[in-house]
């Protein structure tokens, strides 16, 4: 198998579900390298001979990478062949996780496909807490922060709502509240018992990058400017750390975190938390 010479390559993502773990494990890898670019073609929900026929034409029309998901060892086997002939690696993602579990419990799977996405309890948990999340986005309803799990606080721009809503993903119900300078603190998040409450922290430098990025997204005209003064910046992010020491919050910078690394170290917090209140 020769290199690849251009900055540009095919990526080929074949599943019988919804394609998500291809997406997100390919990308994981695919960042890793500056200097290239996938082009995905993604193909889900491929559970018969006829879907297969159309995805290994497209493979065949642009070679390259093909990962794929697919649990019918009859695809399976056309897949691979088809890679073979074309000269394009390939590679199943479960697979060999599959034999490592079936080597370790001693017995073979369901072959359900799409096990992972059933209705089950789990699924209606996070029904139930994107419902609660999106209720309680941006200070609403703050009579019902302590049905909550985690409650974000911060300044404008710290991702309060993309992270909560990550979180919900989760099945982490998460309530969010905006710290707004000369605008008191709801009461209701004093008294709060139940709840994990974490504040997110920028830079004055970030938050005004992403500020301004916003102002220019939606064509916002004069009158923003404290806003993005940086002076005023700086009084809200210092504002927003006494806040936090004064109620014992636990507080996360979000400088550099993508959302992802925010939602991961608000649920490693979230996690250690419980276990303590369980040992307790």
């Amino acid at each position: 198998m020769a290199p690849v010479t251009g900055r540009d390559f095919h990526l080929h993502l074949v599943s019988d579900s919804t394609g998500e773990t291809l997406i997100t494990v390919s990308r994981a890898v695919a960042a890793q390298y500056a200097d290239v670019t996938p082009i995905e073609h993604v193909y889900p929900m491929v559970r018969s001979q006829k879907q297969l026929d159309r995805v290994l034409a497209e493979i065949e029309e642009a070679p390259g990478i093909v990962l794929f998901t697919l649990l019918e060892k009859d695809l399976v086997a056309r897949l691979e062949a088809k890679c073979q002939a074309i000269n394009s690696p390939s590679l199943s993602i479960i697979g060999p996780v599959m034999q490592l579990f079936q080597a370790y419990l001693g017995a073979d799977t369901t072959g359900r496909v799409g096990a992972q996405h059933t209705l089950n309890a789990d699924y209606f948990k996070r029904i139930d807490a994107l419902n609660y999340t999106m209720m309680h986005d941006d200070g609403q309803h703050v009579e019902g922060l302590e049905e909550a799990d985690v409650v974000l606080v911060g300044v404008s721009r710290t991702s309060k709502t993309p992270t909560s809503v990550y979180l919900a993903n989760r099945g982490i119900r998460t309530a969010n509240v905006p710290l707004v300078p000369g605008i008191a603190i709801p009461r209701q998040l004093e008294l709060l018992k139940n709840p994990l409450v974490v504040s997110l922290h920028a830079t004055p430098e970030r938050l005004i990058q992403v500020r301004q990025n916003r102002l220019l997204s939606i064509g916002a005209g004069p009158g923003n400017e404290a806003y993005i003064d940086r002076q005023s910046v700086t009084d809200e992010v210092i504002h927003a750390r006494r806040l936090s020491m004064k109620h014992d919050w636990a507080q996360l910078d979000v400088t550099r975190r993508s959302i992802e690394e925010t939602a991961a170290a608000i649920m490693k917090l979230f996690a250690d938390r419980r276990r303590q209140r369980g040992s307790g």
